[in-house]
C-alpha cells in the first residue's frame, strides 16, 4: 500500500476517534532529512470557541510553532508532513493505537496496537480540569449541600467535589476490566448521605445503554427517606435507597458490591456477601482495623514494629487489608490495593478492588496457605473474613 493510501487511512482513524471523543494525541517522528530544522510534530484535540480543532505543535531546534486546524485542513497538512518531513506517525486513542512506518524506498505499513492509555483526553485549550460529574444543573449535588442554589461548588465542599469525581473515575476504570452486559446492578453498602451513590448512578446512566440499577443500603431511616426524595426529584428511576445493614439487608442479585468506609469487620461482612453472591466486582474502602490489631503478638523480630503504638496501628491496617486481598484472590478475583484519593482530600484513602469474570465459591488452597503463613508471622489467630467464610 502506498504512503498516500496509508495517510488517508490514518486520517480516517483520526476523524473517527475525534468524533467519538477517543483521540488522545498524534506524534510525527523520524525525520526524512536529518538536517531538517523541524524535529517533531505533536497533534492533540482542542476546543476553541466551541469548535473542535486539532492543535499542531511544530517542534524546531530552537522554537515551537502552534497551528490550530480543522479536520479538513489536517488531511492536506498531514499528507505534506508525512511525504516531505517524517517517516513515522503514532496515533494514540483510548481504544487502540496506530503506528505508521515508512521508509526511503516509498514503502509503508500501518500497524494496529493495544491502547497504551485509556485516559479520557482533555479537549479544552486551557488547563481547566475535566470533570466527569458536572455541577451545572446538578439537582442532587445541590440538594446534598455540595452546590449553591445557582449550581456553583461551595468553597468548603471543593474537596468533596474532587473526591466524587475521582471516585467515579476509579469505578469506571474498574468496570472496564470485567466482561458485562449493558444492564448493570450495583449495591452500595452503607451509602450514608449518598454523595458517591448519586454520582455513580448519574455517570453510569449517562454512559450505558442498558438498564442501570443502583441500590444504596443505609441504616439511618432519615437518610434513606431524604435520598429517595432527591432521587425522585432528580428523575433517577433506577436509583433507590433501602433501610438495612451490611450483614442483614435483603438484596437481589447484583454485579457490583461497594462498601466505603465500613468500620472494622463491617468491611469483611461486605466482602463476604460479595464473594457468596459471586459478584464480578467488589470494591471496599476499609475504615478502622481493630480486629487484627488486638491479635498482633509476633514472637519474632517483627515485635520491634508493634512496640510503637502508631506503627502497630499502621501494621494492623496493612496486615488486615493484605489478608482481605489474598482471600479475594483465593476466590478467583484479581485484586488491587491502591490510593482512593490523595490524603489532603480525605484521610480514608485506601481502596481494595476485586474483579473476576468467573468467581468461585471454592477457595484456592495454595493462596490460603499464604494467608496462614502471614498470620503466623504476626501471631494472628483468625481474620474475621476467614470466620465468615468458614475457611
Amino acid at each position: 500500500m502506498s504512503i498516500p493510501n496509508n495517510i488517508a487511512l490514518l486520517v480516517e482513524k483520526i476523524s473517527e476517534s475525534m468524533t467519538n471523543s477517543k483521540l488522545i494525541k498524534l506524534t510525527l517522528s523520524n525525520k526524512r532529512n536529518k538536517s531538517d530544522d523541524l524535529n517533531n510534530v505533536f497533534v492533540k484535540p482542542v476546543v476553541i470557541r466551541d469548535e473542535m480543532l486539532l492543535s499542531f505543535v511544530y517542534r524546531h531546534a530552537t522554537r515551537d510553532v502552534t497551528k490550530n486546524l480543522t479536520l479538513e485542513e489536517t488531511t492536506e497538512v498531514l499528507s505534506s508532513l508525512l511525504t516531505e518531513h517524517f517517516f513515522n506517525a503514532d496515533l494514540f486513542t483510548t481504544e487502540v493505537d496506530w503506528l505508521l512506518l515508512s521508509n526511503k524506498r516509498g514503502n509503508s505499513k500501518l500497524l494496529k496496537k493495544p491502547a497504551s492509555s485509556t485516559e479520557i483526553p482533555l479537549f479544552s485549550h486551557d488547563k481547566i480540569k475535566r470533570r466527569l460529574i458536572q455541577p451545572e444543573g446538578n439537582i442532587y449535588l445541590r440538594e446534598l449541600g455540595v452546590l449553591t442554589a445557582d449550581f456553583k461548588v461551595k468553597s468548603d465542599m471543593q474537596d468533596k467535589f474532587k473526591q466524587i469525581n475521582k471516585y467515579v473515575e476509579i469505578i469506571d476504570g474498574i468496570l472496564k476490566s470485567v466482561e458485562k452486559d449493558d444492564a448493570l446492578s450495583v449495591v452500595d453498602m452503607g451509602s450514608g448521605k449518598g454523595y458517591l451513590t448519586f454520582a455513580l448512578y448519574d455517570y453510569l446512566k449517562s454512559r450505558q445503554n442498558g438498564q442501570i440499577k443502583v441500590t444504596g443500603v443505609e441504616f439511618r431511616p432519615d437518610l434513606v427517606e431524604k435520598c429517595n426524595k432527591i432521587a425522585t426529584d432528580s428523575g433517577f428511576d433506577g436509583l433507590s435507597f433501602i433501610k438495612g445493614t451490611i450483614e442483614k439487608a435483603k438484596l437481589p442479585g447484583f454485579d457490583m458490591l461497594i462498601a466505603l468506609h465500613a468500620c472494622d469487620t463491617a468491611t469483611d461482612e461486605a466482602i463476604f456477601r460479595g464473594i457468596k453472591s459471586k459478584a464480578p466486582v467488589i470494591v471496599c474502602a476499609p475504615c478502622c482495623h481493630k480486629q487484627i490489631r488486638k491479635q498482633l503478638k509476633p514472637d519474632n523480630i517483627l515485635k520491634e514494629i508493634t512496640r510503637h503504638g502508631i506503627l502497630e496501628e499502621r501494621q494492623a491496617e496493612m496486615l488486615t487489608d493484605t489478608i482481605r486481598a489474598l482471600i479475594l484472590e483465593a476466590y478467583g478475583y484479581k485484586t488491587r490495593v491502591f490510593e482512593f484519593i490523595a490524603t489532603e482530600h480525605t484521610p480514608k484513602n485506601v481502596l481494595i478492588s476485586g474483579t473476576s469474570n468467573n468467581p468461585t465459591t471454592k477457595p484456592n488452597q495454595a493462596v490460603l496457605e499464604r494467608v496462614k503463613l502471614l498470620k503466623a508471622q504476626f501471631g494472628v489467630e483468625q481474620h474475621h473474613l476467614e470466620k465468615l467464610l468458614g475457611i
